[in-house]
């Protein structure tokens, strides 16, 4: 009899050991919520203290406070740690809330980040500033971009399309009322096109008109036809759709001047005109030429789509511009068109210089997180703003067909714009069955 129960007690054993081990593996969340919470909750809490006085995350203390210790609580006199405020357990993680004592920046804890997440046994540690003295340690338990599944809530709103997931867990949102205008980049085969798929799809289920210039004869943008409003397929008629875009700008400031207001939004609803976003795939195409004799239509047209990035936010009209280079070497208005370009996006790229392109203005220590993507990661970028913030994010795998579903489903949502008529191409309809009905017999 006792062999028997010691043989189940061993079965049961390895079972659970087998069990365990196949939850971090394939179902981090289970095995985060099950054994990771209590096991990293009790390292952080054992080891707080002397791992920020490793870190050179302490401070002397003050006068005051080192004479009250020591003769009033007859207590050695040690350094002042950051003091918890608040630890908070997530789906990913763990986030804990700091009290800086005078003499610490947020840099400071951000500098010692890598330590951190070292010395707690996490995944990631990221540090953002609450508010004046505080701030938030994201700790992150597993790679939450090994298999990207955006949160069922994540729900487009508002000009508002939840794109992709950052690192520390948290959802990537493109909000063109913040960041009107942005510049995606990317090498061949790095997920950039996924990323405007699943941007595409947030879009198409907002009341919005969706403008594409695609001059590579509309490969890409093809599947999206029931739900854009026009499609330019070459630079000539790229040049022109963005000179038909010009003209309703300054029809959209008339109507501003006329109601005596200065953004589109502060319009009435019944008359405030459709808001529009402008799909540029490829923007390189605009700039090359193969004659002369193509320099002037190549100049206008580059100027009116730094005349958009200038203006257009204010009347409801914002620019997504995706490439794979985009520099000062691709010709005259390259500079001042990335100027306006708040929003980057860089994925995987080819040279450290195209990640310079897109980072290096406004936040350059991401540039180097850029350039470490890997290969087998399609997907994975690093996301920056004016603000000096970046974060790693990737995108869910979406495939063409899902796009071109979700345009299909929402077409009705598409707007009737006259002026862009003589851009929009009919959408195809599916051709028939080859296989001829049968006849039925006499």
């Amino acid at each position: 009899m006792s062999d028997w129960t010691l043989w189940l007690e061993a079965t049961g054993a390895l079972a659970g050991a087998g069990g365990v081990g196949y939850a971090k593996a394939r179902a981090p969340r289970v095995y985060w919520s099950t054994v990771g919470l209590p096991l990293t909750w009790g390292r952080f809490a054992w080891s707080y203290r002397s791992t920020m006085d490793v870190c050179g995350l302490t401070v002397q203390p003050t006068g005051l406070r080192a004479f009250m210790t020591r003769n009033l609580a007859r207590r050695e006199v040690r350094p002042v740690a950051p003091k918890v405020r608040r630890i908070r357990p997530t789906s990913t993680g763990l986030r804990v809330t700091l009290r800086l004592p005078a003499g610490l920046e947020p840099v400071d804890v951000a500098v010692s980040s890598e330590r951190l997440r070292h010395a707690f046994g996490v995944q990631s540690v990221n540090v953002s500033e609450t508010k004046p003295g505080y701030v938030e340690l994201r700790m992150t338990s597993y790679d939450v971009l090994r298999r990207v599944r955006l949160p069922r809530k994540a729900r487009p709103r508002d000009l508002v399309v939840p794109v992709a997931l950052r690192e520390d867990g948290t959802v990537f949102e493109r909000d063109y009322r913040k960041m009107p205008h942005a510049l995606t980049l990317g090498a061949n085969s790095s997920g950039k096109s996924m990323y405007q798929r699943n941007l595409v799809m947030g879009l198409a289920k907002l009341p919005v008109g969706l403008v594409g210039i695609d001059c590579k004869r509309g490969v890409e943008h093809s599947r999206y036809l029931p739900r854009l409003s026009a499609l330019a397929t070459d630079p000539d008629m790229g040049g022109r759709l963005i000179d038909a875009l010009v003209l309703e700008m300054s029809e959209r400031f008339d109507l501003l001047a006329l109601h005596g207001v200065s953004d589109l939004w502060d319009l009435p609803e019944k008359l405030r005109p459709v808001p529009l976003v402008v799909l540029v795939d490829e923007v390189a195409e605009l700039f090359f030429v193969t004659s002369k004799k193509e320099e002037a239509a190549r100049d206008r047209t580059v100027m009116q789509l730094v005349r958009l990035g200038q203006m257009a936010r204010a009347v409801g009209i914002y620019l997504e511009v995706c490439g794979q280079r985009f520099g000062s070497d691709l010709g005259r208005g390259a500079t001042a068109l990335r100027a306006q370009l708040t929003g980057r996006v860089v994925h995987r790229v080819n040279d450290k210089q195209t990640a310079e392109m897109g980072l290096g203005d406004i936040a350059p220590e991401a540039v180097v997180s850029a350039t470490s993507i890997r290969v087998d990661r399609p997907g994975v970028a690093v996301a920056g703003d004016t603000s000096g913030g970046w974060s790693r994010i990737r995108t869910p795998e979406t495939t063409p067909a899902q796009a071109a579903a979700v345009c299909r489903e929402y077409a009705h949502l598409t707007p009737e714009l006259p002026f862009l008529a003589s851009f929009r191409p009919p959408v195809a309809i599916p051709p028939m069955p080859t296989t001829p009905p049968s006849v039925p017999q006499p």
